[in-house]
This record gives C-alpha cells, sequence and structure tokens, in this order.
C-alpha cells in the first residue's frame, strides 16, 4: 500500500450505523421499563403484539462500543426484567446482524458482512425460531436458506428477509422503518405515526410511578417482578444478586451496554423489593 493510500481517510462505520429495537409486547407495556435504559427514542406499534424502539441518540459515536454490542447490552437491558423477549437489528457500511434477548438466557445473535456473506452459527437461528415460537418447518427452512451463500443478497437484504419471515409471528414495521435506512429517516417515520410517543429520561420518581401504573392495569402485572407476590419478591431478590456482578463487569469492561443491563436488572428488583412500601394501601 501507498504512503498515500495508508494516510487517505477511511469513513468511519459508526457513521452510518444504525439500529431497530424489536420488543415481543404492547406499547404501553413497553414504555416505562424502556425509559429506564435513559436514552432518547421513539416508539411506537409494529405490528400485532409487537413494538419498535428507534434510538434518537448515537452512542456508538462517542466511545469505542461499535453499534452490536451497544444493542446487545440494550436488548440484555429490557429483556431480563420482563416476561417479553427483545430483538435487536443493527447494521453499519461493514456488517449488519441481529441479536436477541429474552429473560435471563444467553442472548443468540447471527451476523452477514457487508456483501451478505454469513458468519454466524446454524445452531443460533435455530435457537432464534425456538424462541421466538416460529414455525419449525417453514419458518425454519427459511430462516436456513439465510445461512446459506447467495451471491444476490447483501447484508441489508438478509435483515429484510429476516423481517419477512417475522411477518407471519406478527410483526409489521411501519414503512420506511428500513434496516439499513438512514437514522434521520428512521427518527422522521417513527415521529410521524399516529402513535408514536418519545421516551426520555424523567427522573426515577416518575420512572417508578410508570413502572406501578404498568403493574396496575397492565394483564402482565401479576407475572412482573414488582407485583408484590411472594414469587415475585423471590425473583426481585434473584435480579439483584444477578445485576450487581453485572454492572461490575460492564465497568471493568467500559462497556456502557453491559453496565446499562446490569443497571436495569438492579432497578427492576429494587422496584421490586421496595413495592410493597411504596404501593398505595386501601
Amino acid at each position: 500500500m501507498s504512503s498515500r493510500e495508508s494516510q487517505a481517510p477511511h469513513p468511519s462505520p459508526a457513521r452510518a450505523a444504525g439500529a431497530l429495537l424489536l420488543c415481543r409486547a404492547e406499547p404501553e407495556a413497553v414504555a416505562p421499563v424502556a425509559q429506564l435504559l435513559r436514552e432518547r427514542m421513539l416508539l411506537t406499534r409494529a405490528g400485532r403484539g409487537w413494538s419498535v424502539l428507534v434510538p434518537e441518540g448515537k452512542p456508538w459515536l462517542h466511545g469505542d462500543e461499535p453499534v452490536d454490542r451497544v444493542l446487545t447490552g440494550w436488548a440484555t437491558a429490557l429483556a431480563v426484567g420482563t416476561p417479553w423477549p427483545v430483538l435487536a437489528l443493527w447494521w453499519d457500511p461493514d456488517h449488519s446482524g441481529y441479536t436477541l434477548a429474552a429473560g435471563f438466557r444467553r442472548p443468540v445473535g447471527y451476523e452477514w458482512l457487508a456483501n451478505g456473506i454469513p458468519v454466524g452459527e446454524e445452531e443460533a437461528m435455530r435457537t432464534f425460531a425456538t424462541r421466538l415460537g416460529l414455525d419449525p418447518v417453514l419458518d425454519t427452512q427459511s430462516l436456513d436458506r439465510l445461512t446459506k451463500a447467495d451471491p444476490d443478497a447483501d447484508a441489508r437484504a438478509r435483515l429484510v428477509a429476516l423481517l419477512a419471515v417475522l411477518t407471519r409471528a406478527g410483526v409489521t414495521l411501519p414503512t420506511g422503518l428500513t434496516p439499513g435506512a438512514p437514522a434521520a429517516r428512521l427518527r422522521e417515520t417513527a415521529r410521524a405515526q399516529p402513535d408514536a410517543q418519545p421516551l426520555e429520561w424523567s427522573g426515577w420518581r416518575r420512572a417508578v410511578r410508570a413502572e406501578l401504573d404498568a403493574v396496575e392495569t397492565g394483564r402482565l402485572g401479576p407475572w412482573l417482578p414488582w407485583a408484590g407476590t411472594p414469587r415475585a419478591r423471590a425473583l426481585a431478590l434473584a435480579q439483584v444478586a444477578a445485576g450487581l456482578p453485572l454492572t461490575a463487569w460492564g465497568v471493568h469492561r467500559r462497556s456502557g451496554g453491559w453496565i446499562a443491563a446490569g443497571a436495569l436488572l438492579l432497578a427492576h428488583g429494587t422496584l421490586g423489593l421496595a413495592y410493597d412500601l411504596m404501593r398505595p394501601r386501601d
């Protein structure tokens, strides 16, 4: 390589990176949990029983963490304290992929290089199908094709094909919310939706109140970690016990995503333990 070539500026992959977070829950259930991430996001419906979060900020531009690591942390943080899975879709000029987080189970993911070459493990794709309850024959066959070489499909086309499979599970993204689209277009599209909600950190007092309101009004209230039942209190203790070392590990690795996961575990656990004290008595 010539000295001129070595000195030529290279585009930063982060500058063209983007992401979407799909949650298998209604927006009213997602909103109070997503606020605890303390990130500005737009929330809107994404089909029957699904919601989508569109990040307004781009933390991968301001640190050493690439977009896939940030999104894995966010997805894990959202999923550890809820009964519904979270699917993160992410992309940059070099590669694209997804991460599926569900409860305390280890996240699974898959990725493709920019030209569409698969670099994940087929077992991850099968685990993905199982955890989302997809058809073991029809959907699994469609997903298997995404693990094979295809000279006509780049990384963006792979994510679009993945979403096509998920339509049979109820996912319907608003027109314009397309993997690979510029971040500004994603935000504009999300804002234009009639049910769009801007999510912004409003402090712990309001976050706790929103969580308690979700328990009172939501169908999943009895299963949430702050529901006030003995089983929920035991889960809250487990969340605190898991959140402390996870946060410490994130600090050691300087990983904002995993710090968020540990902090959200601690938040959910603390809310669960404090529920009996904070809940208004009759």
